[in-house]
């Protein structure tokens, strides 16, 4: 009778070590959990290395969506192809009406509706209006909506060359929860409980999410936190945000080269993110990572009557 211990591999992103054990997240699947005593032996395995392809097709429109998608309201109700949200304020991008194709109501009447909508909730009427891809009407006509606010491009890059950017990518920790640590860089936090929860709901919200780290000194604060959403073939990058001692070491670039590689282990190709059009430190740093824009879009506050 053989009586050798069996021992098999789990071989993936590891997320978490603590006293409740190890949990690895592979390549496809569900999540590995096991207790630390089960632990024989462990190396690091370089991700999946991205392989060149075309950047995916996308309307302004669909990545419109697909961005949604990665940050997507806690309240959400359509109104013809538009779509209504709300997320107890916080951030303006959860927290107002996409406006793509046409509404099924004279404009309007339309948009008596959405400030009606948001009344009821207490909060502001926010309109995007995405150019291309709101309705022509919207777009001609912004005196109508009241001034422009917080304009932003989208844009996009193929993935590929972004994995292979950045250095030290052993500094990087993946995640995929935002613990207290991600959290004490992220500049949205509130103290409001309401808006603490939508804000926890809205970063955990998509179809497949991770969170970057680089880790500070012990006790320390991080120096440098990130998001990433996989949705099909794009990946959306959000959130990247730099300690202001850390700020112009690269720390940006290798952590989203880091989740450019977990995201083409998943089978994305192109990368988008929003950035907006008055950051210029950003710009140039995307820029410089090959990004170009595929479209802009902004908000506009509903006059009140």
């Amino acid at each position: 009778m053989d009586d050798r211990p069996v021992f098999r591999d789990a071989i993936g992103v590891l997320t978490s070590w603590d006293d409740h054990g190890l949990t690895v997240v592979p390549r496809s699947g569900d999540p590995v959990a096991f207790e630390e005593k089960l632990l024989v032996a462990g190396k690091a395995v370089p991700l999946f290395p991205a392989r060149r392809a075309a950047l995916p097709e996308a309307s302004p429109a669909e990545l419109q969506r697909i961005a949604a998608r990665s940050w997507s309201a806690v309240e959400q109700e359509p109104l013809g192809a538009w779509t209504l949200r709300a997320s107890a304020g916080f951030t303006r991008r959860a927290n107002s009406v996409q406006t793509l194709g046409e509404p099924g109501l004279p404009l309007d009447e339309a948009l008596a509706a959405v400030r009606a909508w948001y009344a009821a909730r207490g909060l502001p009427a926010w309109v995007e209006v995405c150019t291309p891809g709101s309705p022509q009407e919207l777009r001609a006509e912004p005196g109508r909506l009241g001034a422009a606010h917080s304009p932003t491009l989208v844009q996009v890059a193929p993935l590929a060359p972004l994995a292979r950017s950045g250095a030290g990518h052993d500094r990087v920790r993946l995640s995929r929860t935002a613990g207290p640590e991600w959290m004490s860089l992220y500049r949205q936090v509130s103290d409001d409980p309401a808006v603490e929860e939508a804000a926890r709901r809205l970063l955990h919200g998509g179809p497949s999410v991770w969170f970057a780290t680089v880790p500070g000194a012990a006790g320390q604060p991080p120096l440098a936190i990130g998001r990433c959403v996989i949705d099909g073939p794009w990946a959306c990058f959000g959130a990247v945000e730099v300690a202001p001692h850390a700020r112009r070491a690269g720390l940006a670039t290798t952590l989203m080269a880091v989740l450019a590689a977990r995201s083409a282990e998943e089978g994305a190709t192109g990368a988008y993110l929003q950035v907006e059009a008055d950051n210029d430190g950003a710009i140039a740093l995307y820029d410089g990572l090959g990004f170009t824009t595929s479209h802009t879009y902004h908000y506009a506050r509903l006059p009140q009557e």
